[in-house]
């Protein structure tokens, strides 16, 4: 397979470049052996008693911070990922690299220092615990393609309203959707909630850089998968009940975690790519927003329900100018066979 194999044709303007006046203000594209054009508000109609919802509950960081080189030079750091309180992993843009042993001078009179390289990322060593200095400091992260500065906005749009565990450094945009009230009213319909965690990195942004998809790597990321969460997808299969990933990370968690053949509590890394021929054990439906073409989150819709189907099903959101990525609108996919 070809990168080029997922492809598709999308003015600019549809790309949402801020977030609907109210969460549940987004559209929702569902797509079984039909599609049809919904409101996000309309969800509840899609549940059936007996289904699980699967939130991820990580938290994003303010993990952008603006740095000057101990020459002067401008940087700006984005936090990867929190290694330890004062160690972290983190893209570095600067005209030139520092090298290790270098100071980076950041505002509210902290430093830190350039431990190492690892490929194109920096282990960083802060002077200051780095979780409240970011919080104090940082700017929300907010995707390269809204082409933008974070506003005081993005502070609460840009996270989930369950959101807990600090670690991302990217929404986990399917669950931006959800308010206080549509939660309840899924529970209204007879559906069970359960989390899992999986801390975005910046990587969900980068473009696949070889042609042919299996040569491509994807970042490694943090998940843990409860016993909890476990427990409550067993019980649901077993009362015929369909297991819901709200986002695609949450269908990275469940999948990694079913990596032995079946699902079993994780807490560990996942690097997995899911591609159309993978063969999902623990996902029967998925809320999720639009991605970028080309993407590795593209491929996994289209595993998951299918590549002629997805590319059509994005068509017709062309057509009808739904909003794209991140702030944009949502899509409630069922695989063919299962619609």
């Amino acid at each position: 397979m070809f990168i080029s194999d997922f492809d598709y044709d999308l003015p600019p303007e549809l790309i949402a470049r801020y977030p609907a006046s109210d969460r549940r203000g987004s559209r929702l594209l569902a797509v079984g052996d039909d599609i049809a054009d919904l409101g996000f508000a309309e969800l509840p109609s899609l549940l059936r008693a007996g289904d699980l919802l699967v939130f991820n509950d990580t938290r994003v960081i303010k993990a952008r911070l603006a740095a000057r080189k101990e020459t002067g030079g401008k940087a700006e750091i984005l936090v990867e990922r929190i290694e330890n309180d004062r160690v972290a992993l983190v893209h570095i843009r600067a005209s030139k690299s520092p090298k290790p042993g270098s100071r980076l001078m950041i505002q509210g009179g902290a430093e830190a220092t350039v431990v190492a390289r690892d490929d194109d990322l920096f282990v960083l060593k802060f002077s200051v615990d780095l979780l409240p200095y970011l919080d104090a400091h940082g700017d929300v992260p907010l995707p390269p393609y809204l082409e933008r500065e974070a506003d005081e906005t993005d502070v609460e749009r840009y996270q989930t309203v369950y959101a807990r565990d600090p670690g991302a450094v990217a929404a986990p945009t399917a669950g931006l959707h959800f308010d206080a009230a549509m939660l309840d009213e899924t529970l209204a319909a007879g559906t069970r909630h359960v989390h899992v965690t999986l801390h975005v990195g910046a990587g969900t942004f980068q473009s696949l850089r070889e042609e042919h998809i299996e040569e491509n790597r994807l970042h490694s990321e943090r998940v843990e998968v409860g016993q909890a969460c476990v427990d409550a997808v067993e019980e649901t299969r077993a009362a015929g009940g369909r297991v819901i990933a709200v986002g695609t990370t949450s269908v990275r968690a469940l999948e990694c975690a079913s990596a032995g053949g079946h699902l079993a509590a994780f807490n560990g890394e996942t690097d997995l790519f899911i591609l159309p021929g993978y063969e999902f054990r623990s996902v029967d439906a998925m809320i999720t927003n639009f991605h970028l073409p080309q993407s590795s989150l593209l491929m996994l819709v289209a595993a998951f329900a299918g590549k002629d189907r997805i590319l059509d099903a994005y068509r017709h959101a062309v057509r009808e100018k739904y909003r794209f990525f991140s702030y944009g609108d949502a899509m409630f996919l069922t695989p063919e066979s299962a619609a």
